[in-house]
């Protein structure tokens, strides 16, 4: 059995064999080093590595997304959550998806900068940016930091859209920026809420704020003037999926304009974290769950086929589609999930970014 770290959320550091890396050796503090203190495992600190990228916004094609770039200000998100499909990324550093995701962290302090250039190229077209897309970027390390804000100020100052996903609370930090935008159509924020048992969640995303501080965000944008969502994603079988009417009820009365939600899905490395995870924190049902993750995947952990990764297939697939139809009119929401349409006409290109590059 794993032995886990206290707070975090894989119980599991090896590095990933997909690109042959080679094996190194931990060389961390003393403290963080030491597999054990008092026969209990050690804390694990959090490092933050600056990051000079050369650019800022990625460019996707995905037809299951409603946007086509996003800014990702941080790679590695110490929230933790065990689910998180971003966790793979890691690989490329020669980082593990595991404890390494969660503890070595990257920031990009240039964010601002580098975006204030890519929006004053003469070719480029207003859409709608997203951010929270990877890694959350109101992670604990953006108190400090402050890329996100730095990065929000440039898109409020060009008038540009944004959409906006997060489980923390510390987005209403923020709404000196977001509520203006919202007043001319540029923005909107989705906030994750994955279950209502502070228990669970402090096992699922072990630094994540508590399901209540997120819903008390939800009703502080919402009261702001701010289209607010609720995600519930993933939806965890046989752990979170009996809270789905209760999770779409409490968005209701906090404001949000609608809750979609996302079934677990578990991409190259995530699966054999997510199994380990299971092992330790819900043995009596692990095999359940697995089981039926992968009656909603095709028989496999993880079904990358757009269409289908979203929202999976079958008959629990179904179930859960209509549980959420009947919760959200209930609730009274519409049936259909409303869409996004952000202003992109009021786009203004900033002036003399170049400059702030040297």
């Amino acid at each position: 059995m794993a032995n886990p770290r206290p707070h975090r959320g894989a119980t599991l550091n090896a590095e990933s064999q997909r690109f042959n890396l080679p094996q190194t050796e931990a060389d961390g503090e003393w403290l963080d080093a030491r597999d054990t203190i008092d026969g209990a495992p050690s804390p694990l600190r959090t490092t933050v590595t600056v990051e000079h990228a050369r650019t800022i916004i990625t460019r996707n094609r995905s037809p299951d997304v409603p946007f086509d770039r996003s800014i990702n200000p941080y790679r590695g998100c110490e929230h933790g959550c065990i689910y998180c499909f971003a966790r793979p990324s890691h690989a490329f550093h020669d980082l593990s998806p595991g404890l390494d995701f969660e503890t070595k962290l990257f920031a990009k302090p240039d964010a601002a900068a580098l975006l204030r250039a890519e929006l004053a190229k003469p070719g480029y077209a207003c859409q709608p940016i997203a951010m929270g897309t990877n890694t959350d970027p109101y992670q604990p390390i953006e108190r400090e930091w402050q890329v996100t804000r730095r990065v929000i100020e440039v898109l409020a100052d060009c008038d540009h859209p944004l959409v906006v996903t997060t489980k923390s609370d510390r987005v209403v930090r923020d709404l000196d920026l977001l509520a203006p935008m919202a007043t001319k159509g540029l923005v909107a924020v989705a906030i994750s809420v994955t279950s209502l048992d502070p228990r669970i969640a402090m096992t699922v995303e072990p630094r994540a704020p508590t399901p209540e501080r997120r819903l008390a965000a939800v009703a502080r944008l919402a009261a702001a003037g701010v289209p607010t969502y609720v995600n519930m994603a993933p939806v965890i079988p046989a752990i979170t999926d009996g809270e789905v009417e209760a999770i779409v009820a409490r968005a209701a009365a906090a404001g949000a304009r609608g809750v979609s939600f996302i079934p677990v899905r578990l991409p190259w490395e995530v699966a054999p974290l997510f199994r380990a995870w299971l092992d330790e924190h819900f043995p009596e049902r692990a095999g359940k769950v697995m089981a039926i993750v992968q009656s909603l995947r095709g028989g496999k952990d993880n079904d990358p086929r757009f269409g289908m990764r979203m929202k999976g297939e079958g008959p629990w697939a179904e179930l859960l589609r209509t549980r959420f139809r009947i919760a959200r009119a209930k609730a009274g929401f519409s049936d259909e999930r409303r869409r996004l349409d952000l202003r992109c006409d009021l786009f203004r290109p900033p002036a003399g970014a170049q400059g702030e590059l040297f």
